[in-house]
């Protein structure tokens, strides 16, 4: 075994070593560069097996089969159908961002819980039609974040809750990346495909929500991104503390860790990471202690497996999830509107009253008109704290 693979096995004690054999068997949606990295990674997983593929370009998924070995296993374009003839119990969706709901509410309908991939939609009324969408079917639907799943940023985060009230965060992300494809053309490629791992980083780091942001976004003139690949944004946290955010995906130099290069000064002292495996910390008597556990999207399966199985609720489920969503739409509005001061919480009723306008499902609708505010909406039992039951596992 790899030390990957030995680093995720489970406690004895854990609910996940209790089928320590019994791996859960899942679909993967989207059969491009990433639903393969995927397919790889659940190849070598004790915790869950892929026994189908889904995509509506057959012939790419038949190759990604084939090209892992993995013959034999169904194919098809349909998530339901694809379900129900391999016998999967949970789907992955790894497809394009504008199918994330679309799959979800496929999977989500037909009793499957969903792991998917950042991000949960284009817009944060998207995302609460998934949450709501969620309160109806019962399911399990979790957000990949799998960048929150790094063992130096678990240990940065413990150095950070040390420091006593927070001052400020700063965060810098510098790379240069070509990726052709749908990235490319993206309006926003910085705040919404690179920057939402960022801001969701932040709230796991501070334990901070986001009140307010000032952003200016632009594309510098050698980008070969079709919008603005660079940003800065100031955030106003509940706490009162700050985060300031600068960004780009086409800085050809002095690059950055994907995960960004962290300093945070509070009360006590001051704690930095360089985004990969140097965290420092200058405050007294305050020692770094970093755990060994299972990083990425293993890491994302691990408690995706776990909470299935434990009846416990992830800290990517759906609902938790919307605030680092709006974190990158509050940043874009901003941007858009010239540096205007985006109010977080305008902007999660706005998107309520879009939801409701934009839902064509009655039973959906019915839920989000049922909340009072999209706060109610969020703050509702979240899946794994009230019994229900499971086609992914029975009674939780």
């Amino acid at each position: 075994m790899t030390d990957r693979t030995d680093r995720s096995t489970a406690p004895a004690d854990s609910p996940l070593a209790d089928e320590q054999h019994d791996r859960l068997p899942v679909v993967v949606v989207g059969a491009g560069a990433m639903g393969k990295e995927w397919l790889k990674m659940l190849i070598a997983s004790p915790h869950a097996v892929p026994v189908g593929v889904v995509d509506l370009d057959l012939d790419l998924a038949a190759s990604a089969v084939t090209s892992l070995g993995l013959d034999g296993i169904a194919v098809g374009s349909s998530v339901a159908e694809v379900a129900a003839a391999s016998g999967a119990r949970a789907v992955v969706n790894v497809t394009v961002p504008q199918a994330h709901r679309v799959v979800n509410e496929q999977a989500l309908r037909a009793g499957l819980p969903v792991l998917c991939e950042k991000p949960l939609g284009p817009t944060v009324a998207e995302a609460l039609r998934q949450v709501a969408l969620a309160d109806l079917t019962g399911e399990l639907l979790m957000v990949s974040q799998s960048r929150r799943y790094f063992n130096h940023l678990t240990a940065f985060r413990d150095a950070v809750r040390e420091l006593g009230p927070l001052g400020a965060v700063h965060a810098e992300f510098f790379h240069a990346d070509h990726e052709p494809g749908f990235r490319e053309l993206m309006a926003h490629p910085l705040l919404v495909d690179m920057s939402i791992h960022h801001f969701d980083q932040l709230r796991y780091v501070a334990g901070d929500e986001p009140v307010a942001v000032r952003c200016s976004s632009w594309n510098p003139p050698w980008s070969w991104f079709a919008g603005d690949a660079a940003a800065t944004a100031d955030f106003e946290l509940a706490s009162g503390a700050r985060f300031v955010y600068a960004g780009s995906r086409c800085t050809p130099g002095l690059q950055t860790s994907w995960n960004a290069d962290w300093h945070v000064y509070g009360e006590r002292g001051a704690a930095a990471w360089d985004g990969d495996d140097s965290v420092t910390v200058d405050a007294p008597g305050l020692s770094i202690s970093v755990p060994d556990r299972s990083e990425g999207i293993e890491g994302s399966l691990e408690e995706f497996v776990l909470a299935l199985r434990s009846g416990s609720t992830p800290q990517n489920e759906v609902r938790a999830n919307v605030l680092s969503l709006a974190m990158v739409e509050g940043a874009i509005r901003s941007s858009e509107r010239g540096g205007d001061r985006i109010v977080v919480a305008d902007l999660l009723e706005e998107s309520l009253a879009q939801a409701i306008a934009d839902e064509p499902s009655d039973d959906i609708s019915a839920v989000l008109r049922s909340w009072g505010s999209a706060a109610d909406g969020l703050s509702t039992p979240a899946w794994g704290s009230v019994p229900a039951t499971s086609a992914s596992g029975g009674a939780r």
